[in-house]
């Protein structure tokens, strides 16, 4: 599309430059004037910096750089100053030694137009609001007991989903589609206390929908939107990214104030309401006085928002990837499937408690997680104050970037990186809960993923399952050298394209029945 302009006096065209330039140079003039040790990268054009070098895959392009600069790298984003960590002593610098300095968020636009201006877990700003946040999450949303007293619900959903794929054997499916409506299920019965997602003439909003909304959501929440980092080119929406989130923002307005009013109405019919799922434990909480920052509606919105989209892109992703390495390599379902026949038997389904006896299924979702972490940039942090990293300094306001990807890729760490070798997991004790930096999958430190207990019991009773029930299989006599292993960017880093399969049942027919 070509934009006709109309001339403009030659005066008007050199102040405008003038300021552009300005703005452009004032942060870089004020690190030179201090004199700041900033880490190695690429030197960087005006205006633009180093966004000349970040293609479509993000974490990709920082990987190469991170070849020829090393673990901590320096660049522009625009005018905004970025500090990239690959490595797991630069991140356990950063996430535990650093913690509290670069627990800020930067105010992207994603955040201000999908996230009800920033007021969700993800992207609040450090500080009171944050911490009683999270405060929320660990006490009241993910505490042991509730997500104990969840359980049944999410193995109803769970052989409800193995029921499905039974009734689909022997033909082509989908994987992802499955996959995300187990995740739905699971999510919307414990926070919305039922399932609003079903196929029914009284459905507020189809499921298809609403997984391209959610689709939607990760995929804006990743994008390096460039009026985010070249703000005075802000109000042009060069990318149509902004019309893209304010679209998105209204749609979820819309399904959140009605789960709301439905929840409210409901309460106000019985007496010494006990909450029964997540959005009536916000709603309690919203009436607390004793709260130091009061919780409007806006917030409970943005929590519900946070806790279904947390709940179901991470393991529907990190499943995914697991059965299309495995289809790879038949040898390592063998091994899976020995450890499940000799645990569990092949009179019954693996049960949450289970998981602890089957270790090597564990080392395959460990695996997946270290060759495909689902965030492979880490949210993105933001310096709250000036401090010093491995020697180098890192200003106030400088965005902090950690590539779990090259972590993961790490020739000084992993043997054999590029790999899908489940058996290094085996006899070590690498863990996924923040105190291993080689493995963040999840995160650390004060802006750790407060959900992860029950993603990880998602991911791995799904898996755990999927192994121990069906055999799977490439369709149409497809060889495993022609899967296709690209990923697309976003918050989280799916396939490309969806992996299509077949099943074939491997235990009694009548376990699948419901």
């Amino acid at each position: 599309m070509v934009v006709e302009l109309l001339p403009l006096p030659n005066w008007v065209t050199f102040f405008t430059t003038f300021i552009i330039l300005l703005l452009f140079t004032r942060r870089r003039l004020r690190l030179h004037r201090r004199k700041y040790n900033l880490p190695p990268g690429p030197k960087s054009w005006p205006i633009i910096g180093n966004l000349n070098l970040i293609g479509s895959l993000p974490h990709q392009s920082l990987h190469g750089l991170t070849k020829k600069y090393g673990p901590i790298m320096h660049l522009w984003f625009g005018s905004k100053p970025v500090i990239v960590g690959s490595s797991p002593e630069i991140a356990k610098v950063f996430l535990k030694t650093n913690d509290a300095v670069l627990a800020g968020r930067p105010k992207f636009s994603a955040g201000k137009y999908t996230t009800y201006n920033y007021s969700n877990i993800t992207w609040s700003q450090y500080g009171p609001y944050w911490q009683q946040a999270r405060k929320m999450c660990l006490l009241e949303l993910f505490s042991v007991k509730r997500l104990e007293s969840y359980e049944y619900m999410r193995k109803q959903e769970l052989h409800a989903f193995l029921h499905e794929l039974f009734n689909s054997k022997n033909k082509t499916i989908l994987l992802k589609d499955h996959l995300s409506t187990l995740s739905l299920n699971v999510i919307s019965r414990m926070v919305l206390g039922k399932k609003y997602l079903e196929k029914s003439e009284n459905a507020i909003i189809s499921p298809e929908e609403f997984k391209k909304m959610l689709d939607e959501l990760f995929l804006l929440n990743g994008v390096l939107n460039v009026g985010d980092f070249i703000p005075w080119i802000h109000f042009l929406d060069l990318q149509g990214y902004v019309k893209r989130m304010k679209t998105l923002g209204k749609k979820f307005d819309w399904f959140m104030e009605h789960v709301l009013e439905e929840h409210i109405e409901r309460r106000k019919c019985v007496n010494d309401y006990v909450a029964k799922d997540m959005v009536d434990v916000l709603l309690k909480l919203a009436e607390n006085p004793s709260l130091e920052v009061k919780l409007e509606r806006h917030g409970v919105k943005a929590f519900t928002q946070d806790l279904i989209a947390g709940g179901t892109d991470t393991s529907t992703v990190t499943v995914e990837w697991a059965i299309s390495e495995l289809v790879k390599k038949p040898e390592i379902i063998k091994r899976a499937t020995e450890e499940l026949d000799k645990v569990i038997g092949r009179d019954r389904w693996v049960e949450e408690k289970d998981i602890v006896n089957l270790p090597y299924v564990f080392a395959i979702a460990k695996e997946t997680m270290r060759l495909h972490p689902a965030a492979p940039l880490l949210v993105p942090r933001e310096a709250s104050e000036d401090c010093n990293v491995d020697g180098y300094d890192i200003p106030k306001g400088t965005l902090i970037l950690v590539n779990t990807w090259t972590i993961g890729r790490d020739p000084n760490v992993w043997d054999n990186p590029y790999e899908f070798i489940p058996e290094r997991f085996i006899g070590n004790n690498i863990d996924v809960k923040g105190h291993d930096y080689e493995l963040l999958p999840f995160g650390t430190g004060r802006r750790m993923c407060p959900g992860y207990p029950l993603g990880l019991k998602v991911i791995q009773s799904s898996l755990a399952n999927l192994l121990h029930g069906f055999n799977w299989r490439l369709p149409n006599d497809m060889k495993k050298e022609d899967l296709n292993m690209e990923e697309i960017f976003g918050l989280t880093t799916p396939r490309k394209i969806p992996l299509e399969v077949v099943v074939e049942p491997r235990l009694p027919h009548h376990l699948y029945s419901l």
